[in-house]
């Protein structure tokens, strides 16, 4: 064996949250574990998630809340670690927490405390941690594990290893989103390696951008918000939407943008519960535009109303005009020219075939040893804490199963 080659138990590229969960994990039962990250510190979409707060998990997490081709894959895993056990976690940590809305919770204080405390765990576990650390090849080693060989690769006693040998690879390199904080396609281009199918990836949890047209029409409301429904299909969210310069955002669109697909509509009721039109059609009530435009203004900001009206207007006052008006007051179709891609999307969907996996422990049905966790896998969650706590439980399946 080359002196530079070091033997583990398991090898786990990417130190964000799936990956360092399962290097802990892992480590507590014994095993001998390294983790490479390529970026010059672990946990870095951690640090920024929850605008520096970390949405770490939620209250409600339930199988509904992910989108995958099986709808099923995730209950395992999901069942096997719950939100209530990384609260306990956190709660040993000292970490302060609140709840927000809808079950998300966020940290008091810093996300930071999120990653020290996995960097915490990690270090009594014996793991070791090397950053600054790309790797340059994977190799199988027939059926005694695998290769990984690096450029250089340094951890705090200034090691330059540049080769490691393990039984067990977990690929925890996350996905296509963020590509400013390093994202890259290489967990793919692994899985494709080693015979993996890839479901298609597309940007998730994302801003959408509207047609000229209707950015024209819209988009110099630019900072204007209100309390919609959005909905494709049976699939709806009810909660802020935004609008931006370039189209829509807020929670509502983030989250129906998941489920969207090139050229589709969006359906928008821009008065969940209220009859805009009531007003107008009771006794002897003016109908006319103004008075249209007052009565919208009960669900949105008056600048918001008159121009919707504007763009919308009856073509009578009549009460089946009206009606018409307030069918499409609660189903406002807009067709988005596309999304903001990776650059703005939270997550990625789409990723390492389920079909590939054993939901247990994450680890491949082709090739033993080698495991697949995290948003690298298509498993996406809904806004809200979900995607983390497919991080955290993902990641400890395959951490019990290494």
């Amino acid at each position: 064996m080359d002196d530079n080659t070091e033997k583990f138990d398991a090898i786990i590229l990417g130190g964000g949250a799936a990956g360092l969960m399962c290097a802990m994990e892992a480590g507590k039962r014994g095993r001998r574990v390294i983790v490479l990250e390529r970026a010059e510190k672990v946990g870095k979409k951690v640090l920024i998630s929850g605008g520096g707060r970390c949405n770490f998990t939620n209250l409600h997490c339930a199988p509904q809340n992910f989108l995958s081709s099986n709808p099923h894959f995730a209950k395992s895993a999901l069942a096997r670690y719950t939100p209530a056990d990384f609260i306990a976690l956190v709660e040993k940590h000292g970490i302060t927490y609140h709840e927000k809305t809808l079950g998300q919770l966020f940290c008091d204080r810093s996300a930071q405390s999120i990653v020290a405390m996995l960097e915490k765990e990690c270090s009594q576990a014996g793991v070791r941690i090397l950053v600054n650390t790309a790797v340059q090849e994977v190799q199988r080693l027939g059926d005694h594990g695998f290769t990984v060989r690096t450029a250089a690769a340094t951890d705090a006693g200034g090691h330059a290893d540049s080769e490691f040998k393990s039984a067990a690879l977990v690929v925890a390199t996350g996905g296509l989103s963020i590509p400013k904080m390093g994202a890259t396609g290489f967990g793919y281009d692994l899985a494709r390696q080693f015979g993996l199918a890839v479901r298609e990836c597309r940007p998730a949890l994302v801003p959408l951008v509207l047609a000229p047209e209707d950015r024209r029409r819209y988009c110099d409301l630019a900072g204007i918000s209100a309390e919609v429904v959005a909905a494709i299909g049976p699939q709806s969210f009810r909660e802020k939407m935004l609008i931006t310069h370039r189209g829509l955002s807020g929670p509502a669109i983030l989250q129906i943008s998941s489920y969207w697909k090139a050229q589709s509509p969006v359906a928008l009721d821009l008065a969940p519960d209220l009859d805009i039109s009531a007003p107008l059609r009771a006794g002897n009530a003016r109908r006319d535009l103004a008075s249209a435009k007052a009565a919208l203004r009960v669900a949105l900001s008056q600048r918001f109303a008159d121009r919707w009206l504007d763009e919308h207007p009856p073509q009578r006052w009549n009460n089946p005009a009206l009606e018409e008006l307030e069918r499409r007051i609660h189903r406002w179709e807009v067709v988005p020219e596309g999304t903001e891609g990776y650059d703005k999307a939270e997550v990625t969907a789409g990723g390492v075939d389920t079909d590939e996996l054993l939901a247990k422990t994450m680890e491949s049905r082709k090739v033993p040893g080698l495991y697949f966790i995290g948003e690298v896998v298509d498993v996406t969650g809904q806004l809200g804490g979900f995607n983390f706590q497919w991080a955290w439980a993902s990641g400890f399946c395959a951490g019990q199963g290494l």
